[in-house]
């Protein structure tokens, strides 16, 4: 199904964190006015928040970001579902029972991704394919290189609600990025959804370089 201009300037607000009416005019391809009048109808729907900022000599700019009810057109995946199970096992079987439920998940989503990096050439190309996969899954994910640093994005949780349940899922996924991506590198979220931020941000380092 076609998005329209409305949806898609909710994805790239969403993608980018913030974002302003020049920016989206040119990534979708319509005018400066289009883009306000799109960005003030769904200021009116309640869906996005604005703010002036102010960068040096000018007039300063509006930039545009997701309100709460602009988040949940992004939902999380079965979200009450998941809880309602994690919580029964937790009440029912115990701690323990929820540690290996977590580590067969972490196990059985290491070797699928391990399948779909295989013959990797370097560390960019398996990050182009941790993406995609990732992506697929729902998180929305990309990666940038600034200067020697590399940066792994998710802009979205498709399994928000379970995390926040058991954050066990985070540490997980840490865990697996590390070994995925190569134990000679330095690897740290240094953003996080579950603390109230707009993505997950993991920091990718070669300390010998």
């Amino acid at each position: 199904m076609k998005k329209s201009n409305s949806q898609k300037i909710l994805m790239l607000i969403k993608m980018r964190g913030e974002i302003d009416a020049a920016t989206i005019s040119e990534e979708l391809g319509i005018t400066k006015e289009g883009a306000r009048q799109q960005l003030i109808k769904l200021s009116e729907e309640g869906l996005v928040n604005y703010e002036c900022k102010s960068s040096g000599v000018g007039r300063p700019f509006t930039y545009y970001s997701l309100s709460q009810a602009g988040m949940a057109k992004f939902p999380d995946s079965h979200a009450d579902i998941t809880v309602q199970l994690l919580k029964s096992v937790k009440s029912l079987l115990g701690e323990n029972a929820l540690d290996l439920l977590i580590t067969d998940r972490e196990k059985t989503t290491y070797a699928r991704y391990e399948a779909k990096l295989k013959g990797s050439k370097n560390l960019e190309d398996k990050l182009n394919k941790l993406s995609k996969v990732r992506s697929d899954e729902g998180y929305m994910a990309e990666w940038k290189k600034v200067d020697d640093i590399y940066y792994f994005i998710e802009n979205h949780c498709p399994i928000c609600a379970a995390a926040t349940e058991c954050q066990q899922f985070c540490k997980a996924e840490l865990k697996n990025f590390r070994s995925l991506l190569g134990p000679e590198l330095k690897i740290d979220r240094i953003k996080h959804i579950l603390a109230d931020e707009n993505r997950c941000v993991y920091k990718i380092e070669n300390p010998s370089s």
